[in-house]
């Protein structure tokens, strides 16, 4: 039927529902399939319903779902209805509201929708981080939800840009790489890579020849970008510089995620400055055929300061997973690459802990700015705890301010998701737009297409959406 009601009617609406429900017709709905004995017992139930105008809230009808395990009560208008019959998944009056079903096929398009892109203007350092995004996060504010999603698909981007050609070349530099970036107002204008300084022994790779990529010590890790268009520029009020890198790809990366002993940082003056032994080596070995990463992004950060020299400038580097620790190392090195280095930002999703308390407080002293997004249910998030390393005890610590979300609060994943949904980047920018509060975590009107989320992680979205997908 094509009518929406409240859970409960005011009772100076009833006589208007009584004058004119003789002139409802039934239509049959494109969202469920009502047999003619179905449509009348409805009708019928509506029709008891509104001549009840004593009913309270208080009012209860049990109902056990088709498993028969769980007993849920509802009360108002839709206990009479009895519209849970229709469809047994839509256990929430909401669900069945016309409203929500609109919205439902919109998300379920294939059109991305954001959130407005309003102008920064003058406080555009207040989104960067300037003062630690203080009354920003609770409840989170629309233009910074709109600019951490948008980083979050720069390490989409970086993703798929790997994924479309892991290899790398055994013989030769690597060519140029295409990157299909979200944002049109950027161009890529460095590759960057990540090397292993450890090995998989040469009988691996004759006993497993096809395993290729995989096992290669280089990898392409992600991009430089720079915001090249006029307007945007105008719009976030300073011309932005983007590092993005992606998460564990190959074999020998999880090998270095494992290397979990805290080591000395190089060149560091404090001893006491220590940080995870198998990031650090991914960020300063370098290829056969490739610098490191560290020398890769500190050559190109100070040619683009050099290039805009006198306009301003940020430095945004966003990653995900592996790619969140390895921020953390690209932005301890450039921020002091240059006499005059633009403020640094660091937007990261999923990330594990880095290092000691000591790291912590040298990136504080070199003004790094860290948002870090992270879901309540990722175990990720939580290692590594603490080792032991020179005959001493140093306990691991995480940086900078914290946006926590929460997969439970997500009206169409399963509360009981698995380890990798709660860890997926999609299902981390699914929960970003959703937020608003931790009073009200997941707001009503939220934009972000639900198709990627459904195809990547479809045993964890409740049946309802899988079956409307």
């Amino acid at each position: 039927m094509q009518i929406g009601v409240n859970s409960t009617v005011p009772a100076q609406n009833l006589l208007v529902f009584q004058t004119k429900r003789a002139s409802f017709k039934c239509r049959k709905s494109p969202l469920n399939s009502l047999s003619t004995e179905s449509t009348r017992k409805h009708l019928s139930n509506l029709e008891k319903l509104l001549q009840k105008t004593n009913q309270t809230d208080s009012d209860r009808v049990t109902k056990p779902l088709t498993n028969g395990s769980i007993s849920i009560k509802r009360k108002g208008l839709f206990e009479g209805l009895k519209l849970w019959d229709i469809k047994p998944e839509m256990k929430a009056a909401e669900e069945m509201s016309p409203s929500h079903l609109n919205r439902l096929q919109r998300l379920l398009s294939k059109t991305m929708e954001y959130s407005p892109r309003n102008n920064l203007g003058s406080r555009w350092r207040e989104y960067h981080g300037c003062n630690d995004w203080s009354g920003l996060l609770d409840p989170l504010d629309e233009n910074l939800r709109r600019e951490v999603v948008r980083y979050g698909e720069f390490v989409q981007a970086a993703y798929h840009g790997f994924h479309s050609n892991p290899a790398m070349p055994v013989d030769e530099a690597p060519l140029p790489r295409h990157v299909a970036l979200p944002d049109r107002s950027y161009k890529v204008t460095k590759s960057l890579y990540a090397t292993s300084s450890v090995g998989l022994p040469k009988w691996v790779d004759d006993m497993a020849p096809n395993l290729g990529w995989m096992t290669q010590r280089s990898s392409w890790i992600g991009f430089v970008a720079v915001c090249d268009d006029r307007r945007e520029i105008q719009r976030m009020g300073r011309r932005d510089i983007v590092i993005a890198l992606r998460g564990t790809a190959t074999c020998l990366e999880w090998t270095e995620n494992f290397r979990a002993q805290l080591v000395r940082i190089p060149g560091s003056d404090d001893s006491n400055q220590r940080v995870e032994c198998g990031f650090l080596s991914l960020h300063e070995t370098r290829g056969a055929h490739v610098p490191s990463l560290a020398e890769s992004v500190v050559q190109e950060v100070q040619r683009l300061i050099e290039m805009y020299k006198g306009e301003t400038l940020s430095i945004t580097i966003t990653g995900h997973s592996l790619g969140a620790a390895l921020s953390l190392l690209v932005a301890d090195e450039i921020s002091s690459c240059a006499p005059h280095v633009p403020p640094v930002a660091v937007f990261s999703f999923g990330g594990p802990r880095v290092g000691n308390k000591s790291f912590v407080q040298r990136l504080n002293k070199k003004n790094v700015k860290v948002l870090r997004i992270v879901n309540n249910q990722d175990l990720i998030t939580r290692v590594p705890g603490v080792f032991i390393g020179d005959n001493n005890s140093w306990a691991y610590t995480h940086v900078g301010t914290e946006l926590k979300v929460d997969t439970k609060m997500s009206p169409y994943l399963k509360p009981d998701a698995d380890v990798a949904c709660c860890h997926d980047l999609e299902a981390y920018l699914h929960l970003v737009d959703g937020f608003f509060s931790s009073n009200c975590p997941f707001r009503s009107n939220a934009k972000r297409s639900l198709v990627k989320l459904v195809n990547e992680q479809r045993s964890n979205v409740k049946q309802l959406y899988t079956h409307k997908a």
